[in-house]
């Protein structure tokens, strides 16, 4: 049916058949029932229409954290057919304002609280949503809950809209996090993230009963999919805390609401196994992680103390993101005698295909050996907002490149063994080799061309290595330096990179040359060759 992928619909039938029965709740204390989330959507449709949108204003940009503040505000832009962007508030003032560009976005919606501790500059119009309460009347509450509780689904579909829109109509942008220079904006329609809703809770079973802990931020796309639509669109309850990294607050959540699924990355788990106690998961029975490879010894722990788990998926937001996981035994269908396989991540989700490529030919290498993993579905994004250029680079006949090298068992389990993208995931975070590269090169100071030494190669590149607790980190191979390393970092730090962007002094190795392909390109494949030669394994 085609209203089942367009997701504002299947958010009125949730609320409608929930409408008694708390649906999302937050650490502010805050709980909605269905009906309440409904009303107070409807509410702040009817104030955002009336007091600052106007009519052809399609991309709304969200600075929030998780909470259910971010919740209502998502699902009140999507009933009135905008297009959210949820906006990292993590990276620079500029790298905010060339997405907040990039999308043409003329008002953002946050509140005071957060823009205060953020504390930078927006170019676009700031829309405090605290500031709102005063300006809701009578007749907004009394017209929103008759339209809750006793207007037919069907009619409240068409008095809003909702029938036009179509499957693959962009729901959202999320930018990558600018791997190879500024973030891209990927935009998913409502078919990409409907149907990897519907894909990932049928993989691991996510039932009525469950209880799942929404930590992940909105402007990731695993939080936007996993943790928004699954609350908006299914009928779990979903809890949330405003960041990740408060293990305890994290723990406490989870032990006050009786957590069930929890969804994380493998860096705040090693958080949550040190500062959070037995009995906060002790209702925990499916933990699934991604972002990063699940070290071993992070799994053992954190079974070890809580007696759940964890299990590895993996995904990227061009792919909406999810496109594998780990299913936990207990949560296995019948007929799937392997649910899980640990060192890899996972079969595909249902309704979506990978496959590995020789990484010069492109022929299909079938089981067992390693090439570029590539994945198509229907979660695979519409493209790069305003760039075709970037989207024909990474979408071939439907597949998409994902730039990770993997090989596929005769199992169908899915196994990287090697990333040849310029990035590395670091605590979950994409940081990008290019931009720490400019950012060395700026650092040296150096009167000739920046990127090459006399006899016109590159004189410095920088790659990732497996690290113990971080999952990578970086360091730097280079042909001679006129800077010690550990003023370059300082450097570095001054010039106002985030600290994981930052390779530790020891990250620093001299080599002979840098390796280049017969096209003039690093030959990264060998870069990452000499890289662990010189650093090893953790």
């Amino acid at each position: 049916m085609p209203e089942e992928m367009v997701l504002p619909r299947k958010f009125l039938r949730t609320c409608r058949a929930n409408m008694r029965r708390m649906k999302i709740a937050d650490t502010s204390g805050t709980e909605l029932t269905g009906a309440a989330l409904l009303t107070r959507t409807l509410i702040l449709r009817r104030l955002l229409r009336r007091e600052v949108l106007v009519e052809d204003e399609k991309h709304v940009g969200l600075l929030m954290p998780p909470s259910v503040g971010a919740v209502v505000s998502n699902a009140a832009l999507a009933i009135d057919r905008r297009t959210a962007v949820n906006l990292n508030y993590t990276v620079s003032a500029d790298v905010m304002n060339a997405c907040i560009e990039r999308c043409g976005i003329r008002h953002v919606l946050t509140s005071r609280k957060v823009m205060e501790k953020l504390d930078i500059e927006i170019d676009a119009e700031l829309v405090f949503l605290d500031d709102f309460k005063s300006k809701v009347t009578m007749a907004d509450k009394a017209i929103a809950a008759a339209q809750a509780w006793l207007m037919p689904v069907g009619m409240l579909e068409r008095k809003l809209g909702l029938t036009e829109i179509d499957p693959d109509d962009v729901l959202t942008v999320i930018f990558t996090s600018g791997s190879t220079g500024l973030p891209k904006g990927v935009m998913l329609s409502h078919r990409n993230v409907g149907a990897n809703v519907v894909a990932f809770s049928s993989a691991v079973d996510i039932r009525r009963e469950d209880v799942i802990g929404g930590i992940l931020p909105l402007f990731h796309s695993f939080g936007y999919t996993v943790t928004l639509w699954s609350a908006l669109t299914l009928d779990p309850q979903i809890v949330y805390h405003f960041t990740p990294l408060d293990a305890r607050q994290v723990g406490k959540l989870c032990g006050r609401y009786g957590v069930t699924f929890l969804i994380a990355t493998p860096t705040f788990l090693r958080s949550y196994t040190r500062r959070c106690k037995k009995e906060d998961f002790a209702t925990l029975n499916a933990v699934v992680t991604g972002a990063e490879k699940l070290p071993g010894d992070v799994a053992d722990a954190f079974e070890k103390k809580f007696g759940v788990r964890p299990l590895e998926g993996y995904g990227t937001t061009e792919l909406s993101p999810c496109v594998s996981v780990n299913v936990p035994a207990d949560r296995a269908a019948r007929d799937n005698k392997i649910p899980s396989r640990e060192g890899t991540i996972g079969r595909p989700l249902p309704g979506i295909s990978a496959k590995v490529v020789d990484l010069d030919t492109d022929e299909d290498l079938g089981t067992g050996r390693s090439g570029m993993l590539l994945v198509t579905g229907p979660n695979v994004m519409q493209g790069y907002l305003g760039q075709p250029d970037k989207t024909a680079e990474v979408i071939r006949d439907g597949w998409y490149v994902t730039g990770d090298v993997a090989q596929i068992d005769e199992d169908g389990f899915i196994r990287i063994t090697g990333r040849l993208s310029r990035f590395s995931k670091i605590g979950g975070e994409m940081v990008p080799h290019i931009r720490v590269e400019e950012e060395i090169v700026r650092a040296l100071a150096v009167d000739k061309d920046p990127n090459a030494d006399e006899d016109g190669g590159m004189s410095v590149i920088v790659t990732g290595v497996p690290d113990a607790k971080k999952g990578e980190r970086l360091v730097v191979l280079h042909t001679g330096l006129a800077v010690e390393p550990r003023d370059i970092c300082a450097r570095l730090r001054d010039a106002g990179l985030p600290p994981i962007w930052v390779p530790a002094p020891d990250g620093f190795r001299q080599i002979e040359e840098i390796p280049v392909l017969g096209t003039g390109k690093a030959d990264l494949k060998r870069v990452k060759e000499l890289a662990l030669e010189e650093f090893g394994s953790p």
